[in-house]
């Protein structure tokens, strides 16, 4: 079955509960095989079969569910060719991925569509237009329909409507006291209460009407939610002072809170409203705040490239640059395009993809990457992957997915979400019925009051927002110091690692083997280390190319070699300007009775430290032993001696029998090793260290760990390693510093600590506060108890005042918010310093 793959943004959710509605409706929809909905990134990740579903029917069961989509319009220009088939460009249009309606509004070629924002090109609709016999001239995006833009005139209309409500909640206050000044104090209350209800309406009905919107929405799904909850608290209470400006008489002598002399409470309507918006706008900007990583890396991609048409290099959109095309980089230009450097050298700063801070160079055939930004000299490239197809998008593509996935501690939250608006409600109704049997006259009017304060503060959004925001923070900062969480649920595993295992080649290792000494007895080292690569260039073994490449380093010529022989795993020979060369153990010299017995002490000596020993002979006599090593990464002792501090033991796999795997190990630090293991059997000897209970993280790089990889608990590949690695891994880490992957379970733990404390916060302060708003403070601040300070916040009788209440709850999803972002300001655990350079860290980076 095909699936298609959707990130579909939502509007109107505020808690928990909305999430739960939201995911129920998509997961309702025929076709829809996978359906995460996310409150921190206000957006739904959903899979489906295109046979059966479309982004059409997604967005009819959000919209139906009394929740919306952010759209985004756009108006193609085509032009109709001999076979232009007006119905089949509809049809193929509404094929591509997120396309919600297609329009063509006359035979000129103007279509007006509608999608779900995306990764679509501008080759997929010019593809979808070819096929129906027309030639797309050009692709308008309504700005208007853009959803940042739609965010920020949302955030705008939020703020305008949070100081309108908390302004007329300042100034009924002030008016309900009106009588304290003697020159006004004859004015009838029923006066002022009109001039009240004046003021309250259009905040009730204006800037309150999304909650009864969303409430409405909620109850034609048989549903409840937040909104729920504050339409049913503010309506209480303006329909009271409304029901008491009709008819004071009615409701002679209920103020019991000191000063009301009008009897009403537009006052607490009205409040409650602006502090909840105030909350909303708040939350709103910090939610904003936690997918800056994202947005840097979206800004990383460039609009425009300078490409080569005909004789000039001509400035083009982004989107009209294909594979193949020659791109030019000037001096200091972000690199707009993936692809491979076919004149020109420069050096390229690749910091925000990798984390590596130093620059790299660049020659003809060399890789460079979109939004890596190039130094001081000019480079031609010719694009290899554009727009949705570079490697920068594909990060972005993970991480926007990796946030959006839910955590397994997220059930928890779901559970009692589920469940927690009706048991508010039951709550309140209790409150009311309880004040009303038992409470001080007017009893009912307590109760209420009571009731409302229960509704008011009893708000989920702090359960909805304690675990997406941390993980979108710790996946975005993670995602900035170049490591990629491939979802939720490996960053959660990832904190409780107890065993790391590291592959030794090209993980600790450079992979790449280098010349480390050369023993002689009476010809030179130079010339001996030419002899052996003029031998060794005809070989593909790794050690041999190390020798080629000390021998070209050190100037020398490599001659051609004649007569020449092999045996694998053993060592090389043959002729080179008549004198006759062996490279190999001491075996092989041996099978070609060559007398070793000299070099013993240097065979000794070059085998320290994990060394290998390569025995050069020369017209039959044993000349020079050639001590061949792969050299250590740098900062992989430091990251093996972090991982020790953070309780965690680490272990090496490796190829190499035991006593080269044991001398590097020392050299590590590594106290346990497993050596001599095929590649076939990396991945059950991870299995076996799993069997002992533990969580156990694997790191590699290379084919043959991707099944050790996926058999770990926690996948780790070092992104310089193979595409399958990578596509294996929980983990991926962008440049080759195994640093990273102390950094790694530094965020892990920093973001579960994170949530645990949201997530008590959250629960805390309903369990606390909900008893509170009900009155249970009642025996302490009874009428003859209540401190004079303290009667804003208790009033007279001992339940919380419903505007203290709006307030307490505003500040609570704020503060889980806030709580969050701190993890963008921490730094990670440090590791090593490189020499000459800057301490390498984790979170402390900013550039990937």
């Amino acid at each position: 079955m095909t699936t298609t793959t959707l990130s579909v943004p939502i509007r109107g959710m505020t808690c928990a509960s909305c999430v739960s509605h939201v995911t129920h409706a998509l997961r309702s929809v025929d076709g829809v095989s996978l359906a995460e909905v996310n409150l921190a990134t206000e957006k739904a990740l959903v899979q489906l079969d295109p046979s059966k579903a479309t982004s059409r029917s997604l967005v009819d069961a959000v919209r139906e569910s009394g929740y919306g989509v952010a759209t985004e319009k756009a108006m193609l220009r085509a032009m109709a060719g001999a076979s232009a088939d007006q119905a089949r460009l509809v049809r193929e249009l509404g094929a591509l991925p997120g396309m919600v309606s297609v329009v063509a509004k006359d035979a000129k070629g103007e279509i007006e569509v509608e999608r779900i924002p995306g990764d679509t090109q501008i080759s997929a609709y010019r593809d979808a237009l070819k096929t129906a016999g027309y030639e797309l001239l050009s692709i308008r995006v309504d700005a208007e329909s853009n959803i940042e833009t739609n965010r920020s005139s949302e955030r705008r209309t939020l703020m305008i409507k949070t100081a309108a409500s908390l302004v007329v909640a300042t100034a009924s206050m002030a008016i309900m006291q009106y009588q304290s000044i003697s020159s006004l104090a004859n004015i009838p209350p029923t006066a002022v209460n009109w001039l009240l209800l004046a003021l309250a309406t259009p905040i009730q009905f204006w800037a309150g009407w999304q909650f009864y919107t969303g409430a409405w929405g909620g109850l034609r799904h048989r549903t409840t939610n937040m909104n729920t909850l504050i339409a049913i608290g503010t309506s209480v209470a303006y329909a009271f002072s409304l029901a008491v400006t009709l008819s004071r008489e009615t409701f002679a002598g209920a103020a019991p809170f000191a000063g009301h002399a009008t009897g009403t409470y537009f006052d607490v309507s009205t409040a409650i409203i602006g502090l909840i918006l105030l909350g909303r706008y708040l939350e709103a900007r910090a939610r904003g705040r936690t997918s800056d990583a994202i947005k840097k890396l979206v800004n990383r991609q460039s609009r425009h490239a300078l490409v080569a048409r005909g004789d000039d290099f001509v400035r083009v959109p982004i989107e009209e640059v294909t594979t193949g095309d020659i791109v030019m980089l000037r001096p200091g230009e972000q690199v707009p395009v993936d692809g491979e450097v076919v004149s020109g050298t420069s050096s390229i700063n690749e910091a925000m993809l990798t984390g590596e801070s130093l620059p790299v160079s660049k020659t003809e055939k060399s890789r460079v990457f979109a939004g890596t930004i190039n130094g001081q000299g000019s480079l031609r490239v010719r694009a290899i992957g554009v727009g949705s197809d570079t490697v920068l998008a594909h990060v972005i593509r993970l991480v926007e997915t990796a946030q959006g996935s839910r955590a397994p501690i997220q059930r928890l939250v779901d559970v009692v979400t589920a469940r927690f608006v009706p048991i508010v409600l039951a709550i309140g109704a209790a409150t009311f019925v309880a004040w009303w049997l038992l409470g001080p006259e007017p009893s009912w009017l307590f109760g209420l009051l009571a009731a409302v304060a229960v509704l008011v503060i009893a708000c989920p959004c702090a359960l909805g927002l304690a675990t997406p925001t941390a993980v979108m923070v710790g996946m975005g900062r993670a995602a900035g110091s170049g490591i990629l969480i491939r979802n939720a649920e490996a960053l959660e595993i990832a904190h409780r690692i107890q065993v790391v295992v590291f592959d030794k080649t090209g993980t600790l290792t450079e992979g790449r083997p280098q010349v480390v000494d050369v023993r002689t007895r009476s010809v030179p080292a130079d010339d001996v280390i030419a002899l052996a690569a003029a031998v060794e260039i005809a070989s593909e073994h790794p050690l041999g190319a190390a020798i080629v490449r000390d021998a070209r380093a050190r100037g020398r010529a490599i001659a051609r070699v004649e007569d020449f022989s092999s045996v694998p795993g053993r060592g090389v020979r043959g002729r080179v300007n008549g004198t006759q060369i062996a490279v190999g153990n001491a075996a092989y010299l041996g099978d070609l009775e060559i007398d070793t017995s000299a070099l013993e002490a240097d065979v000794t000596e070059s085998l320290k430290d994990g060394r290998t020993a390569l025995l050069v002979s020369v017209d039959g006599k044993a000349e020079a032993v050639i001590a061949v090593a792969d050299p250590i990464k740098p900062g992989a002792r430091e990251t093996v001696a972090t991982l020790k501090r953070l309780g965690i033991s680490v272990v090496m796999l490796t190829g190499d029998n035991s006593r080269t795997g044991r001398a590097v190990a020392a050299q590590l630090g590594i106290d346990e090793v497993i050596a001599e293991v095929l590649p076939a059997d990396k991945a059950e000897r991870v299995a076996s260290l799993k069997e002992s209970g533990r969580v156990v993280a694997m790191v590699g790089d290379g084919v043959n760990d991707a099944p050790a990889l996926a058999t770990a608990d926690v996948g780790i590949a070092l992104g310089s390693g193979t595409d399958i690695a990578i596509e294996t891994a929980d983990v991926t880490l962008m440049g080759s510093d195994v640093s990273a992957v102390a950094t790694a379970i530094d965020v892990s733990r920093r973001t579960m600590r994170t949530i645990r404390q949201n997530l008590f916060w959250a629960f805390f302060y309903n369990v606390a506060l909900i008893p509170v708003a009900a009155g249970v403070m009642y025996p302490v601040f009874s009428e003859s108890h209540t401190p004079a300070w303290l009667v804003p916040v208790f009033g007279h009788v001992g339940f919380l005042n419903p505007v203290a209440a709006a307030a307490a709850m505003a500040i609570s999803s704020v503060t889980v918010v806030t709580n969050s972002l701190r993890l963008a300001r921490n730094r990670a655990t440090k590791t090593y310093t490189p020499s000459g350079g800057a301490p390498t860290r984790g979170l402390a980076s900013e550039s990937a």
